[in-house]
């Protein structure tokens, strides 16, 4: 099933616009704090916003993406950027890079053990020794007994080329799959049927996904609640990492480790 927002990618980029390019200015400031490189790859790239301007501070950036459109999107935005059209569990740029970014719960799109291990292990196969991986995604203990985002309906209306594009949204979870299971209805005036989208993520806990990347060859350098780009306090190159891993967002960091 397509997504309607990854399917127009302008769309998207109005729904959640990032006009200082938090996202990517966490990641330029993990990679100073952790001396990570100049080489970056970003898994799950959309728009290509993050890796334009990561390539605009003097890294060589590369950009995969399952989305056809949205690959196509970035590399009509962003020319100084490598942009490929590939699954995140078998992508090969044929060549190593210094971090790896899956930011945005992308991760989360590895809805069993089989296919976040492949992914994992071809993080590690691309990055060079002693390489980063930074991630940033929903973490699953915040739902241990916190229920504020599920089961009601959300709505939300984006206005994009003089038309309103109106969001239904209920979020619940699916205990025996172990995923966040999202149902979104758009609607707008000149669409005659509404479009459905279910979309899933899968949920970690921070000792799960510990697990996940030792076995993957990784040591864990930070589990952190905050900050990151979608948290209130600010990342700064010495800010004091929250690390009670009860909070709506779970930032990692790790680094490779020989098999």
């Amino acid at each position: 099933m397509g997504n309607f927002l990854t399917d127009n990618p302008a769309l998207y980029e109005r729904r959640f616009p990032d006009p200082e390019h938090r996202a990517a200015r966490f990641v330029h400031d993990v990679i100073t704090r952790f001396d990570g490189g100049s080489r970056v790859l970003d898994v799950g790239c959309g728009t290509g916003r993050d890796a334009g301007y990561l390539a605009g501070l003097g890294y060589k950036v590369t950009g995969v993406d399952l989305s056809a459109s949205m690959i196509a999107f970035a590399a009509a935005r962003h020319p100084g950027v490598d942009f490929q059209h590939a699954d995140m569990r078998e992508f090969d740029i044929g060549r190593t890079v210094d971090v790896v970014t899956c930011l945005d719960s992308t991760m989360l799109y590895c809805h069993n053990d089989a296919d976040l291990r492949a992914f994992l292990r071809n993080c590690h196969a691309h990055l060079a020794p002693g390489g980063l991986l930074v991630a940033e995604m929903r973490n699953g203990a915040f739902f241990l007994g916190n229920t504020e985002l599920l089961n009601e309906v959300t709505v939300r209306t984006v206005a994009w080329e003089g038309m309103a594009y109106t969001a239904r949204t209920r979020l619940w979870i699916d205990h025996a799959h172990q995923l966040l299971r999202r149902h979104r209805i758009w609607t707008w005036a000149e669409v005659a049927d509404p479009v459905v989208e279910e979309t899933a993520w899968r949920l970690l806990f921070p000792l799960e996904l510990r697990a996940h990347l030792e076995c993957a060859g990784f040591e864990v350098l930070a589990l952190f609640d905050e900050p990151g780009p979608r948290t209130d306090t600010r990342w700064t190159s010495d800010a004091a990492l929250s690390t009670a891993l009860s909070g709506d967002r779970l930032h990692l960091v790790a680094r490779t480790r020989p098999h």
